[in-house]
């Protein structure tokens, strides 16, 4: 019997060899692009969230507040300022809401204490920003982050026709009307 030495070719070795190079830079260049998308979308998205970032901000302290105390746009150390007041303990403090060297603070003091506009924390940077009441509980808000997006918002003081619970006037509990 005679066995035959089977001699390999040249392309036994290469076939599988150029495959290989052919799926290793097609998986690479599927990772580069998809990093180049994720890194698109996240640069996008947080230049989009920095205006909205404030609005919403804005939106969710005034539904926080939201339980039939004032929130007035108003001032504060010469400042425009959303204020929002509520009674703590018998004690009425105010969360002044305002912007103070292209930056949008927030400042919880005791109503008529005697604090600057330099004291509020700075919540997120502007390059402008406005409010306006545009009706009985309605108030508009204008943001231009330091990127220059412009987004607008309008908020609703909700509890406006929420009764009360010791003003019910013999109607049921938490109707609202």
């Amino acid at each position: 019997m005679r066995f035959r030495n089977r001699s390999g070719h040249i392309i036994d070795f290469l076939f599988p060899l150029v495959l290989f190079c052919v799926l290793a830079v097609s998986a690479l260049t599927v990772i580069l692009f998809a990093a180049n998308v994720y890194r698109e979308v996240t640069e996008t998205s947080s230049l989009n969230l920095s205006a909205w970032t404030a609005l919403t901000y804005l939106r969710e302290k005034i539904h926080q507040n939201d339980q039939g105390e004032e929130i007035i746009i108003g001032t504060f150390d010469e400042q425009e300022a959303l204020v929002l007041a509520q009674t703590v303990g018998g004690q009425r403090y105010c969360t002044y809401i305002y912007v103070y060297e292209n930056e949008l603070r927030e400042l919880f003091a005791k109503e008529g204490a005697e604090v600057g506009v330099s004291a509020g924390t700075a919540i997120l940077t502007v390059q402008d920003f406005s409010m306006e009441e545009i009706g009985d509980g309605v108030f508009l808000f204008s943001c231009t982050d330091q990127n220059g997006q412009y987004c607008t918002a309008t908020v609703t003081v909700r509890s406006s026709g929420f009764l009360p619970r010791g003003q019910l006037d013999g109607k049921e509990k938490g109707v609202v009307e």
